[in-house]
């Protein structure tokens, strides 16, 4: 299969869908790569070292897509990149469709097979193509929240852990997922005063066994969600429902209600956000400010990380990667129910539930419209 790699255009993204060493591997296993130029320029990844691997180097994205049947990437296509793919092409990379209809409208319009890394399963119903970003985006909402608390950046001025004969600062994390669990070993390291809160009450017993007394567990309810974010100085939203848009927990009357200066940090802004005063910001404007209260809300955190989290990414990926251009996109999706969970839209059609539903989109089971 040829594989193209297009240089990602978000603004401030510097990741790469494949590193030399997948390359390698897919050219190891006959397969012909094109890159384009400079993608992975940003985080180290030369075209030599690209070169060296056995790709072809492209000098543009148009030339990736039109010779690729098969796209691998890390962010959603921009809508440039949309307009370049065509009926049948395999796009491999986040989608994030839930919060998005033009994009989702655009997929259905190419009539490309769109497999989306965050709605890929295991067998233990596990997300392990969202997980490695998850762990960045969480151990960085306590690196970034940090940040946003000094009063440079508009916060209260206080620092994480406070010193002897100072209080910490309390940092509340909504959900206890990959994202929230390490966001909470981050505030714990940096001695903050530690509460998680979820609905999932044997997830609570994992991390009470994982972290010990020190950290405060909390089952999910409105009344509990508002007494502990009304009294925070950072709140981590971290919570997901795969596939959908995330659930507005913190409404505009807490953040109203909130203490001046303390910071809100949403991880789950690609679903469109927890916190109803979100909205997408970008690594040049990261935070804004509502009713005195710090909103970071980057779209692609893991990009300021930019080469641990492609390194991250494609330890993951590359095993789905290789099934997809080994098999072809038909026999890889039908013998692997959960890389079949990852399709989202397919010959102009809409193969994931929870998309169809929030956009009024007709749903197609992706069985069907793969026409097995």
């Amino acid at each position: 299969m040829h594989i193209g790699v297009p240089k990602e255009i978000k603004a401030k993204e510097f990741r790469v869908g494949l590193t030399p060493s997948s390359v390698r591997e897919l050219v190891h296993h006959g397969h012909k790569v094109t890159v384009e130029a400079s993608a992975g320029l940003g985080i180290g990844f030369t075209d030599e070292l690209y070169r060296a691997a056995g790709a072809e180097i492209a000098p543009d994205a148009g030339s990736v897509f039109e010779r690729a049947e098969m796209i691998v990437k890390v962010k959603e296509p921009q809508a440039s990149e949309i307009a370049m793919l065509r009926e049948g092409q395999l796009l491999f990379t986040y989608l994030h469709l839930a919060p998005d209809l033009p994009q989702t409208e655009g997929l259905v319009k190419s009539g490309c097979i769109a497999v989306a890394y965050e709605t890929v399963t295991d067998r233990l119903g596990r997300l392990p193509l969202l997980a490695p970003m998850s762990e960045v985006a969480g151990r960085m909402s306590i690196q970034v929240g940090a940040h946003c608390l000094e009063k440079e950046q508009g916060g209260s001025g206080m620092l994480l852990g406070g010193v002897p004969g100072v209080a910490a600062a309390k940092v509340v994390v909504l959900g206890g997922g990959v994202s929230g669990t390490n966001a909470t070993r981050m505030a714990m390291g940096l001695e903050a005063h530690v509460t998680v809160i979820d609905k999932n009450l044997h997830r609570l017993y994992e991390l009470d066994l994982q972290f010990g007394a020190m950290l405060n567990t909390i089952f999910s309810t409105v009344d509990a969600i508002e007494q502990h974010v009304l009294t925070a100085d950072l709140v981590i939203g971290a919570v997901l429902v795969p596939g959908a848009e995330a659930p507005k927990l913190v409404t505009r009357e807490m953040v109203r209600a909130m203490k001046p200066g303390s910071v809100l940090v949403d991880i789950a802004i690609d679903q469109g956000g927890c916190f109803e005063t979100s909205r997408a910001t970008t690594h040049d404007d990261p935070t804004y400010v509502v009713d005195e209260v710090v909103h970071y809300c980057v779209a692609n955190m893991p990009g300021a990380v930019a080469r641990t989290s492609t390194q991250a990414l494609n330890n993951a990926t590359l095993p789905f990667t290789l099934a997809l251009a080994d098999k072809g996109y038909r026999k890889a999706l039908a013998d692997d129910p959960h890389l079949m969970a990852g399709l989202n839209v397919a010959r102009g059609q809409v193969t994931y539930k929870a998309v169809a539903d929030v956009h009024g989109l007709a749903y197609v089971p992706p069985q069907e419209a793969l026409g097995l």
